[in-house]
């Protein structure tokens, strides 16, 4: 079976629309969403014909991040938005029951405590059958003003997270200033890794499964100096080294090697690039990737040197000699069951 754990919702343009009039009119025109069911029956109907077409049987499917919201100054607008792509998640779910699973956003809004959240939680799970949740590490958007992973200020988050096994998929959202958002995702997942790896979340939280977009933003690619960070700080000349520690991936040791670190988080494979996916193979192991494309998406052009999309990623893993066709099985099912428990547990209808 191929499932693809980082996919997001397709959703009729009528869902932007309602989007628009939150904004422009302060939350005081709001009928919903107001999005019927032939017209999110005709949309779900195209993405399962896009699936079928590249040979995907499943897809975790979860709101458009870069549209979330967060930022936006009325956390009732924000509470409204969030709500309506997390209700069209579990309508596409119950049309295509075997074809979708849920991953909802969180109504995060910036400055504001994680525990707003929790409600919605709460609903995603027990009600609607949701296997997971996106958490945008940067709800400020770019403001600079949201304390970084490792801080202490999203540990009720945490806490709530592995009291009910909901595994969490680190994805940022919008963004102003100098960076695009795709620039964005890129710096804010790095910096999901290194502020998480530097303090004690996963002392703190064993049980914590942490799924970082695309591959894992720089840190894979740049691990050389982030091992060098963990094992020699030189300062005025003098270089520091730790003692090496054998890695347990079951019990987090602050003078474990960097690299091991990296493997307790887990990671999707958006990155359209042979080379690259080779790279995080060999870096982070094939026992901690999991089969995503985000298709359809922003790798949905064609490469004019393969004639396919670049989100077409299941034969480029299949080619990929050094893996066993075991190593490909756990990448494509077997490493989504394990992070995404929760799948086990049949989605819920309202």
């Amino acid at each position: 079976m191929i499932i693809d754990a980082h996919a997001h919702l397709v959703a009729p343009e009528g869902l932007n629309a309602y989007r628009s009039m939150l904004h422009v009119s302060s939350g005081l025109h709001d009928r919903g969403a107001n999005i019927k069911d032939e017209d999110l029956a005709r949309s779900a109907a195209n993405n399962v014909a896009i699936m079928d077409s590249v040979g995907t049987d499943m897809q975790m499917i979860s709101p458009r991040p870069f549209m979330l919201m967060h930022s936006h100054p009325r956390v009732r607008d924000v509470q409204r938005w969030v709500t309506a792509n997390n209700d069209l998640i579990a309508r596409t779910v119950a049309m295509h029951p075997t074809r979708f699973r849920g991953v909802g956003a969180l109504p995060q809004v910036a400055g504001k405590p994680v525990e707003i959240t929790f409600d919605e939680i709460d609903r995603l799970i027990d009600e609607l059958g949701f296997v997971g949740v996106l958490v945008n590490p940067d709800p400020g958007e770019g403001n600079g003003q949201t304390p970084p992973l490792g801080d202490e200020y999203w540990y009720p988050l945490w806490e709530k997270l592995t009291s009910k096994d909901v595994a969490l998929h680190i994805h940022s959202a919008g963004c102003y200033g100098r960076e695009n958002y795709s620039e964005h995702f890129i710096s804010e997942e790095s910096l999901a890794i290194t502020s998480i790896a530097r303090s004690n979340v996963f002392a703190d939280f064993p049980k914590l499964k942490i799924m970082i977009s695309h591959g894992g933003g720089s840190v894979p690619y740049q691990i050389g100096r982030w091992r060098a960070d963990r094992f020699g700080i030189a300062h005025l000349g003098q270089t520091m080294a730790p003692e090496t520690v054998e890695g347990d991936i079951n019990k987090f040791d602050p003078k474990e090697p960097f690299e091991t670190t990296l493997r307790r988080f887990w990671f999707d494979t958006v990155l359209y690039h042979k080379d690259s996916l080779e790279y995080l193979f060999k870096t982070v192991g094939s026992d901690r990737c999991m089969f995503g494309t985000e298709k359809p998406g922003s790798g949905s052009a064609i490469d004019p040197g393969t004639n396919r999309a670049m989100d077409d990623l299941k034969p480029v893993i299949e080619s990929i000699s050094f893996l066993s066709e075991e190593e490909k099985n756990a990448i494509f099912e077997g490493n989504v069951r394990k992070f995404y428990s929760r799948l086990n547990v049949l989605a819920g209808s309202r």
